[in-house]
């Protein structure tokens, strides 16, 4: 598996501009590039083939670009290689429903990366303080640059790195990504998996997951981020359009924009860890975020949490950590009795579940939670031996409508409906 953490650089401001300067002549050669592409006939080799066709008159373009020799070939081959990694993001958009265009020319505020590969770079370890190391780059604006980098977690040896992308953020600030390749743990056998070990988890707005062993997430509370981006972008709206001032207020606004990015993925990534290494399975909904966007109510909220990253977050530490990762049919699970399988229209804003049929009650999100995992039990072949407590209504008189309430030991596999009295 792949798998791509970023570090903090903290270069010069000499070495800003060398950076600066060699992401202008990359962006330069992707747009040359992609004007060659769009020349080239479909029907002339597939998109592999026209893409190294561009590729190989590198050194040919060299000859008259003399600002190419300045910059790595690995990096300049990746810029070419990068229009066909483009046209295949794209494809896949489309067939998931989404309308797409054709690649367009990258503006210098648009592209902000390049990209080493395998070689032209070198992580010096035991350079600088605890935590701090010193990335070498070759060919930088024709030298070699030595970057302070910050080492906030451990990285593994030169062989497993595959690339290493450096990239400016909107904020001005410098990081460097590393590509990774490990091999993936071992997953548990199915059929050795306890049903203990598994775990549901319910995506909502009002709690960010309400789990099936009764925990409740809620959720992270930026409105005080939120409140300092409208001022911010007030402010932004004042200035005169790329002026200095503008630049400026531009920055504050990014800079906003990023710590409230960061905080939702620091977040986000430390419970998809703690998921991912408490359990052997876990079972989420598989909601269709689209549409649910699209509807009317609650937008903001809906787009605000997340749902769609958070999945993806947790299938990657579930492929890193050995978790099975298994996503079940979202519907009917709210209205579902996770007893007895009766289904139980409820409105929105009714946060509590109540079954009419066998009189089982629970708090809505934990109820959904575990219908999420015995449908995920149920599909991934686990045989259900969690026990679920059940409150039950038995009538004491003939006559009146009054019961007592007792708590017995039921069983969660129970799906049928108890039969009304004749």
């Amino acid at each position: 598996m792949e798998y791509s953490p970023r570090y903090r650089l903290f270069p010069s401001t000499e070495q800003r501009e060398s950076l600066d300067w060699t992401r202008n002549i990359v962006r330069q050669l992707y747009n040359h590039a992609l004007h060659e592409f769009n020349q080239i006939p479909e029907d002339d080799g597939t998109l592999r083939q026209r893409v190294w066709q561009i590729r190989d008159t590198l050194p040919q373009l060299k000859q008259q670009w003399t600002g190419l020799k300045q910059v790595y070939s690995t990096v300049l081959q990746k810029a070419v290689e990068r229009i066909r990694t483009n046209i295949n993001n794209l494809g896949k958009l489309k067939s998931k429903g989404y309308n797409v265009g054709s690649l367009n020319w990258k503006a210098p505020r648009e592209y902000r990366s390049f990209t080493y590969r395998q070689s032209g770079f070198e992580l010096d370890k035991k350079s600088g303080p605890r935590n701090r190391a010193i990335l070498r780059l070759k060919k930088v604006r024709g030298e070699t640059l030595e970057i302070p980098i910050r080492l906030h977690r451990d990285l593994p040896e030169h062989d497993a790195i595959k690339e290493v992308t450096v990239k400016k953020e909107h904020t001005g600030a410098w990081y460097a990504s590393f590509c990774i390749s490990t091999e993936e743990p071992e997953k548990p056998e199915v059929k050795g998996i306890d049903a203990e070990d598994t775990v549901g988890l319910d995506l909502g707005v009002l709690n960010f997951i309400h789990d099936s062993d009764g925990r409740s997430i809620g959720r992270l509370d930026l409105s005080d981020e939120r409140e300092r981006l409208e001022r911010e972008q007030r402010s932004l709206s004042r200035k005169h359009y790329e002026s200095n001032n503008w630049e400026k207020q531009r920055r504050r606004v990014a800079e906003v924009h990023a710590r409230m990015s960061n905080k939702k993925h620091d977040y986000k990534h430390k419970l998809a860890h703690f998921y991912a290494t408490e359990y052997d399975v876990v079972f989420v909904e598989d909601l269709n975020v689209k549409s649910m966007l699209e509807s009317d109510g609650n937008a903001r909220n809906k787009a605000e949490v997340g749902w769609s990253e958070f999945r993806a977050i947790l299938e990657h530490h579930c492929d890193k950590h050995g978790t099975h990762y298994v996503e079940v049919n979202p519907r009917g699970t709210t209205k579902e009795c996770a007893s007895c399988g009766v289904e139980t229209t409820k409105r929105l804003w009714v946060r509590e579940h109540s079954c009419p049929s066998c009189g089982f009650e629970l708090d809505r999100d934990w109820n959904a939670a575990l219908n999420v995992e015995l449908r995920g039990l149920e599909k991934l072949g686990v045989g259900h031996s969690k026990a679920t407590p059940v409150e039950t209504a038995t009538a004491v008189d003939s006559f009146s409508v009054s019961a007592r309430r007792v708590v017995e030991a039921g069983s969660s596999c129970l799906k049928e409906a108890a039969k009304a009295a004749e």
